[in-house]
């Protein structure tokens, strides 16, 4: 169950990431393109959202001794969708700002409103590679634990054939032992035969001698 989790949060994390991308490029782009770019970003967001409640569902599945850590992650990744919504509203009201002065003729201050969407774009663009790196590592983390759980499965799997092994030689051992105490049985029927077979010789040997002296006399 957890591996689904760290699925949706790799997504989750390259979504955001091209989210923060596009938020910090609307204030510079030609109007038709900021339009599109705009109607993308909500359409991402609106899939971000989706896999925030796929990822919630996943942490009521996970064990309760695991979930703590699971909603500590989940409370992170809420608080940074609430900043992505909130950076995306400024760029939009950014956005018709510029729109207004264009339409207006209104070029006041626009040195100074370059240098605030510089910067702004400076800090979404840190966000956006900390989120990859995040991603990135998450990804790696998944990748060892795949590892370690093919290496146990690998141990096992020796462990299971070395005992078939050893099963194999008692089995073997138990066959030859039922052989031998076959043979033992056998020779021990051929003896009491023999002994038996000399018993009732010595008896007529003995009668026929007894007969002989009687007749004798």
């Amino acid at each position: 169950m957890s591996s689904d989790f760290e699925g949706y949060e790799q997504d989750f994390a390259v979504l955001t990431a091209e989210i923060t991308n596009k938020i910090a490029r609307v204030p510079r782009l030609p109007p038709d393109e900021k339009k599109q770019v705009v109607a993308n970003v909500e359409k991402q967001l609106e899939e971000a959202r989706e896999l925030l409640e796929q990822m919630d569902l996943e942490v009521r599945e996970i064990p309760p001794q695991s979930r703590g850590m699971y909603r500590n992650r989940m409370r992170s990744y809420k608080q940074e969708m609430g900043n992505l919504e909130t950076d995306f509203k400024r760029s939009r009201i950014a956005y018709s700002d510029e729109v207004r002065n264009e339409l207006l003729g209104d070029d006041g201050n626009s040195s100074e409103n370059q240098r605030a969407h510089l910067l702004d774009n400076t800090e979404r663009l840190e966000r956006s590679s900390r989120r990859l790196e995040a991603g990135y590592q998450i990804a790696v983390e998944t990748e060892q634990i795949g590892q370690e759980m093919l290496e146990n499965l690998s141990h096992d799997r020796e462990k299971i054939q070395r005992a078939r092994e050893r099963l194999r030689e008692t089995d073997a051992n138990l066959g030859k032992s039922s052989r031998v105490l076959t043979g033992m049985l056998r020779r021990i029927i051929q003896n009491r035969v023999l002994i038996v077979i000399l018993a009732i010789v010595l008896v007529i040997t003995i009668l026929t001698a007894i007969t002989f002296s009687v007749r004798r006399h």
